[in-house]
């Protein structure tokens, strides 16, 4: 394990050299990519280097104790206890920082919100998804963007499409694919029974052009005019656009933009990152190696959350976490409960890499 870490150390200070270099400096390119490679290492090397400081000071107490006086070996005592503590606690973070990560971690996603079971209901929890998702991709500092709505006379969604934008995007929200479970008593409900509907949540990284190359004679590409809210405009341009990859069968639709090439733009990356996840999935399948964690990140059948009302309860099914909290869960405030995934997520892949060994 140390001699791997001791080629990200020597590689880190190699590229810290390089950045200041005039030729670096003189093409963005260069230094955007030399910061994105130092980024992908830091946190292994400089906690690396506080694990080999904190052994460096165990050596020096133990010599200490052997030979020093009375008052010196008391404190000697006392900073190598400190310091075994930190050894254990930093060689387990090591373990975990090395563990394969996941290429798509840091990229842009788009999550697509669809009503399930419940009609109306469901269509409307779906809205306070969205709203839940968009505050809290803000409080991270992400930028959101609507590809495509279709909205209900009661301003729910039957489905919303929407990207987001920002480094480690797909890292965070990967952990929400699945069917989200609300139980509440529904706007539409008059005896204040309460209802369970389904909303369902697919998470895609976004494509990169190079990684999918899609022949144009595949795509067949319609235009029509966009419904819904938006003023005169909206409804009498033939704004919006429709892309079907022919040999899959897969339909997307954007209508946000009042361009059309905009409309085109965004449809047009959402079928990249479609049939790219599908293309990752089916290789998954096939490499046994690479077998689903316990957490799940993918599978849209997947039940993964309930979300009670009546309890302000929200349980992730996944890991049995129970927090009632829900109001504050719904209004963005989601790093306990994502943070918590990622956790368990580590710790399977732990115990998976072990078994291995």
């Amino acid at each position: 394990m140390f001699e791997k870490i001791e080629i990200f150390d020597k590689r880190y200070s190699e590229l810290n050299r390089k950045l200041y270099e005039p030729s670096v400096a003189a093409d963005p390119e260069a230094y955007r990519k030399i910061m994105k490679e130092i980024k992908s290492i830091e946190e292994i090397v400089l906690t690396y280097r506080d694990y080999k400081t904190a052994l460096q000071t165990e050596q020096e107490s133990l010599e200490i104790l052997e030979g020093g006086d009375s008052e010196l070996r008391e404190l000697a005592q006392m900073e190598l206890d400190d310091a075994k503590e930190k050894i254990d606690e930093l060689s387990e973070q090591l373990k975990i920082l090395l563990l394969p990560k996941d290429p798509n971690d840091d990229r842009n996603v788009i999550v697509e919100i669809r009503g399930g079971a419940g009609g109306e209901e469901s269509a409307l929890f779906s809205a306070v998804l969205f709203r839940m998702y968009t505050m809290y991709a803000e409080k991270r500092g992400y930028r959101v963007e609507v590809v495509n709505v279709n909205e209900t006379e009661l301003g729910g969604y039957k489905e919303i499409s929407f990207m987001i934008e920002g480094d480690g995007a797909y890292s965070r929200f990967k952990y929400e694919s699945g069917v989200h479970r609300v139980q509440r008593v529904p706007e539409t409900e008059s005896q204040g029974r309460v209802h369970t509907s389904t909303t369902t949540v697919a998470v895609l990284p976004e494509a990169e052009d190079v990684e999918l190359e899609i022949d144009p004679k595949d795509l067949k590409i319609d235009t029509f005019r966009s419904s819904g809210a938006g003023g005169q405009h909206i409804n009498k341009t033939s704004s919006a656009i429709r892309v079907t990859h022919i040999p899959t069968g897969t339909v997307v639709e954007c209508q946000d933009e009042r361009s059309q090439y905009k409309n085109k733009d965004k449809a047009l990356k959402v079928l990249k990152s479609r049939l790219l996840k599908e293309k990752q999935d089916k290789q998954a399948s096939e490499i046994a190696a690479d077998r689903k964690s316990q957490v799940g990140t993918g599978d849209r059948s997947e039940r993964i959350r309930t979300y009670n009302y009546p309890q302000g309860r929200l349980t992730d099914h996944r890991i049995g976490l129970t927090l009632y909290k829900l109001e504050d869960i719904l209004n963005g405030n989601l790093d306990e409960v994502i943070d918590a995934l990622v956790t368990a997520d580590r710790a399977e892949k732990l115990k998976e890499s072990m078994e291995q060994q």
